[in-house]
């Protein structure tokens, strides 16, 4: 795989079927690309080839969305097995997932599910991604979640709960900062709360999206994850303060919902360089 070089800036976004013609046609003032690993766990077709021939030009971040690191049950093995394979085939710079759940049961949703910040948890989902991590011989990189409701049966915060799991794991984060404002605005919480209680040199990859603004049942403010709008002005401010505090990290543009041309993506993605070229930053050894 060609890596690009060291450069002030590192921006991706995330790969699309309808952009791979321009992107392999003209090349795109970008680092990397990133897929959801479960769109890439077939035997062979053009979504394979297509992945070869982007590999071949820039960097790869591989994101999961359904091994349910927060489950109540043990991991599928046989998923694992599928993504130990896709990962083995396509050496990405990035692997990461939720901290979520999305199976119970032998059922599986298409929803990323919270879990309760509680001890019980906080040791199950250090097993799994100690058993995740040793699958697929490298560094996972966890993904705070964007959440609607909290439990009653919490007693950690939620940065307090993901440091006590990169200590105990060795595990990465990849913040995402869209889901930190999420959450915290939906809670009634600072979302700069959650961001100064990570660990710093975990922090390997940051994510920037779009949110859809709704009103709950009491009248009050309710975001929602969409990814499918520009990056909000309060989360880029956010991003800009992030910066300041970690440093520049490597960053990237989710859009999943009303997909626009690849100009727009590439765009922003500009944006979230000229942010990083404050001070330089590498994409450094995989993890």
């Amino acid at each position: 795989m060609t890596t690009p070089a060291a450069s002030p800036a590192v921006v991706g976004i995330g790969l699309k079927p309808q952009h791979v013609p321009e992107i392999l046609g003209s090349g795109v003032p970008l680092d990397f690309f990133e897929v959801h690993a479960e769109n890439y766990m077939v035997p062979g077709g053009p979504y394979l080839r297509h992945l070869d021939q982007i590999r071949s030009g820039f960097a790869l971040s591989i994101h999961g969305v359904g091994l349910s690191i927060g489950g109540a049950g043990p991991l599928d093995t046989r998923h694992l097995d599928r993504l130990a394979a896709l990962v083995g085939r396509f050496e990405p710079q990035w692997f990461s997932e939720h901290l979520a759940w999305s199976s119970h049961g032998g059922a599986w949703y298409n929803d990323l599910l919270p879990v309760p910040y509680d001890n019980a948890s906080l040791v199950r989902v250090c097993a799994h991604i100690d058993q995740a991590q040793e699958r697929l011989d490298r560094r996972l990189l966890l993904e705070n979640p964007s959440t609607y409701l909290e439990f009653a049966a919490s007693t950690l915060d939620e940065g307090d709960f993901l440091a006590q799991i990169v200590r105990r794991t060795g595990c990465g984060l990849l913040l995402d900062v869209n889901n930190a404002y999420v959450s915290a605005i939906n809670h009634g919480r600072d979302p700069w709360d959650l961001i100064a209680a990570l660990p710093p040199d975990a922090i390997g990859e940051i994510h920037l999206a779009g949110f859809a603004e709704d009103r709950d049942a009491a009248g009050d403010r309710l975001l929602i994850d969409t990814h499918g709008a520009p990056v909000d002005g309060a989360v880029w401010a956010l991003y800009r303060r992030t910066l300041a505090h970690l440093g520049p990290r490597p960053t990237l543009i989710e859009r999943d919902q009303a997909i626009p041309p690849l100009g727009v993506l590439v765009a922003e993605a500009s944006r979230a360089r000229s942010a990083l070229e404050t001070r330089p930053v590498t994409l450094g050894p995989r993890p």
